[in-house]
């Protein structure tokens, strides 16, 4: 597809080619969360015809990460007295029968960073506290974890570990396949590990577009999809090309293969996708929570009136939850969807769906 090389001249362009898109009708599954609230903030949804309809897809990390993840996260703070690390929105993420924050209203020691190396700063500054940083992400920030661990090796600390539920999105897109029609990749994800498993996917007649996130790049990549998508054949296409390089980051993804190995893991509401996770390898064990502190398999158990899981699976439509802006609100939230600020609930909660 031509753009013009002048901004509004390409905006316009990529605008009439979507509300005058007559193709067959098209499902897109725009993976990542920051997709999912830009498009919602821009109005985009507003200019689409009823022939093409996006799909929230699990590419929110917050949301995928399992109920069981946060029933060990709160085990760590009230069994083993640690001192839990996280990103804010995981402090509301509900698990079985509590979150972290009813956990440090029963004297859990809750602390909120901004990133790994703010949590092994912590460690450092608190020798007598036993320090776990919750290690949520995709292959945009299991870098910085790993440079967190090499952190606490360097500076000797023996009182730092992670809790892991990184994950890695190939998995997710081979689950979610039959869902959707194309993909608006996320295009954070493919500047570390590159646009190789967009093109094999196309090359197996999955689609796909790999998207920015201002409104020129998300109008444009969606003005692609579509027009691809139209003549019937298999696709990919880079529409980020200013981050997003073929061969993506390799020092990152070298540093991430030295330090973790793929596991099976659980996406919240999809269920187990084999070897979609990351952990420590045996050289870094002394780092790993669960090892550390000789964790139980937990098996968390979901509210059963949420449907995050069908949400993310793009199933259904956060509306169609009976307790969507009614018991589940950004101020009470029943499920993960709600809570973050990249998850589909919140989006169609602050927007309107």
């Amino acid at each position: 597809m031509t753009v013009d090389r002048n901004e509004g001249s390409k905006k316009r362009s990529a605008l009439d080619i979507i509300r005058n898109y007559s193709g067959p009708d098209v499902r897109i599954m725009e993976v990542c969360g920051t997709h999912t609230h830009e498009i919602f903030r821009l109005g985009i949804r507003k200019i689409l015809p009823p022939s093409i309809r996006l799909i929230s897809g699990p590419g929110c990390p917050v949301c995928v990460t399992p109920v069981s993840f946060i029933d060990e996260a709160i085990m760590l703070a009230l069994d083993h007295g640690c001192t839990i690390c996280t990103f804010g929105d995981l402090v509301r993420v509900p698990g079985t029968g509590s979150s972290l924050q009813k956990a440090r209203g029963a004297g859990a020691k809750v602390q909120v960073v901004y990133s790994p190396a703010d949590a092994v700063e912590y460690a450092a500054k608190h020798p007598e506290e036993q320090v776990v940083f919750l290690s949520v992400g995709f292959e945009t920030t299991t870098p910085s974890v790993c440079l967190a661990v090499q952190a606490a090796q360097n500076d000797k600390l023996d009182n730092f570990s992670i809790l892991t539920a990184n994950k890695t999105m190939p998995g997710a897109y081979e689950a979610m396949k039959d869902s959707t029609d194309l993909y608006l990749y996320p295009g954070h994800v493919h500047a570390i590990v590159g646009t190789g498993i967009c093109e094999d996917l196309a090359a197996r007649g999955v689609s796909g577009v790999c998207a920015g996130f201002t409104a020129s790049e998300l109008v444009t990549a969606l003005a692609v999809a579509v027009t691809k998508f139209e003549k019937g054949e298999p696709f990919f296409v880079n529409c980020y090309p200013r981050v997003v390089r073929a061969q993506g980051q390799p020092a990152a993804v070298r540093l991430v293969d030295s330090m973790m190995e793929p596991c099976d893991s659980e996406w919240r509401g999809i269920g187990e996708i084999p070897m979609s996770g990351m952990k420590l390898r045996d050289e870094y064990s002394q780092y790993d929570a669960r090892v550390k502190f000789s964790l139980p398999e937990v098996k968390g158990r979901s509210n059963p009136a949420c449907r995050c899981g069908e949400v993310l699976q793009g199933k259904c439509l956060p509306s169609d939850c009976k307790v969507f802006g009614k018991v589940c609100t950004p101020e009470h939230p029943v499920g993960a969807c709600m809570v973050s600020g990249e998850g589909a609930c919140s989006a169609f909660y602050l927007y309107g769906g």
